[in-house]
Parts: C-alpha cells; sequence; structure tokens
C-alpha cells in the first residue's frame, strides 16, 4: 500500500510539470486538493505499509511559518504551511550519518504557494540529539511565475531546490520533536529568484 501510495504521488508531481508544459491553468482549488492528497498520502500511508514492508523508516508532520525571510528576499504571503515527511528506510553512511531519500510536502491554504519535494537527506543522530540537512527538486504551485503581487510571490520556476534543515531531541526511541525550516529558490537559473522560507515546529514518529 504504502509503495503505490507513494508512486502516486509522483505521478502527481509529473502532472504539474505537463500542465506548466501545455500552460494548463489549474486554478488555485484544484492546485490545493492535489497537494492535499499528497499530504495525506504522506501522513495515512506509512500505517499500512509497515505492517507489510520496511521501506517506510519515519513520518513527519508539523506546522510551519510561512514566507519567513530568513535566506529569502522580502514577504508576499502569510499564515502558515502544513508540512508532512516520508523518510524511506535505505540509506548510505556518511559522515558519522547516514543520507536516505525523503518524500514531502508544505502545503499552503488559501491558494498561496504550496510545493512537494523529494529530498536526499543527511542526518546524524547521537542519544539525545539529532540534526539533518538535504537536498532535492520541488514543484511548486504558485500562479504567478514572474511578477510578485500582494498575496503571492514569483519564484521564477515552477520547479525549484529545495533546501531543508533541522535539529531537534529524541524524546522516546520512536518520538522525535524538531525545529525544521526549508528554504525553495531556482538557484538563479531563472528570472527572479528571491526564493521562499518556512520555519517551524515538527513531530516525527519512527517505525
Amino acid at each position: 500500500m504504502g509503495v503505490p501510495c507513494v508512486r502516486g504521488c509522483l505521478r502527481v508531481a509529473s502532472f504539474f510539470r505537463f500542465a506548466r508544459y501545455y500552460k494548463v491553468n489549474l486554478g488555485d482549488r484544484m492546485r490545493d486538493r492535489i497537494l492535499a492528497s499528497i499530504l495525506a498520502c504522506a501522513l495515512f500511508a506509512p500505517t499500512t505499509a509497515v505492517a507489510q514492508s520496511s521501506w517506510v523508516y519515519e513520518v513527519r508532520g508539523g506546522v510551519l511559518a510561512h514566507d519567513i525571510p530568513i535566506v529569502a528576499a522580502g514577504r508576499y504571503e502569510s499564515g502558515v504551511s502544513l508540512n508532512a515527511e516520508i523518510a524511506f528506510t535505505p540509506s548510505l553512511p556518511l559522515f558519522g550519518g547516514a543520507i536516505r531519500p525523503v518524500l514531502g510536502g508544505s502545503f499552503a491554504p488559501n491558494g498561496q504557494t504550496s510545493w512537494v519535494y523529494v529530498d536526499a537527506r543527511w542526518e546524524w543522530a547521537g542519544p539525545l540529539f539529532f540534526f539533518g540537512i538535504g537536498v532535492g527538486p520541488a514543484i511548486q504551485t504558485g500562479n504567478n511565475l514572474y511578477v510578485s503581487t500582494g498575496g503571492q510571490k514569483a519564484l521564477g520556476s515552477r520547479v525549484l531546490f529545495h533546501i531543508p534543515l533541522e535539529i531537534g531531541l529524541q524524546i522516546t526511541p520512536q518520538v522525535r520533536v524538531s525545529a525544521f525550516y526549508e528554504h525553495v529558490s531556482n538557484g538563479y537559473t531563472a528570472f527572479p529568484n528571491p526564493g521562499m522560507d518556512n520555519i517551524g515546529g515538527r513531530l516525527a514518529f519512527r517505525f
């Protein structure tokens, strides 16, 4: 159940590319529904998958302050984003930690900019604290790619780089809490490139 759900999420991401290429206007409500479906998939698919396979390592979710300029330039959007992730079990040891694939998304309601992403996430974990950083591609839903408005920031490209940073506390062997920051931008592959930052708190459950 978990793996087909992940495949479905990736197909939805491919659909966003298709819509962009053929200049299909999805509309704010449809974009919101698609992103909400992806996040629901990320949150609830692992409960079934764990019983049948060992692919899912951890499921994470939280609430982030939306479009807070830390590295990014300016603030055009407000409110919160709901973030959800699945971290998968396959990993590669590196520098005392491990790199593993992560599928996730940040959903901003009311037609503001949301995105889905696939990261390579490096994480070091000690007995009490842990730290993670990663990078990967993201696909964002904003309608205005080139001109920012009062309610939506123009990010210059549909496809962006996603860079997360996380530090947290191991509450139990299965439960963790953390402060989470994410940055998206096009990396100056397009114009404009103001980027966008979200920051907040998350809860994680390891299987």
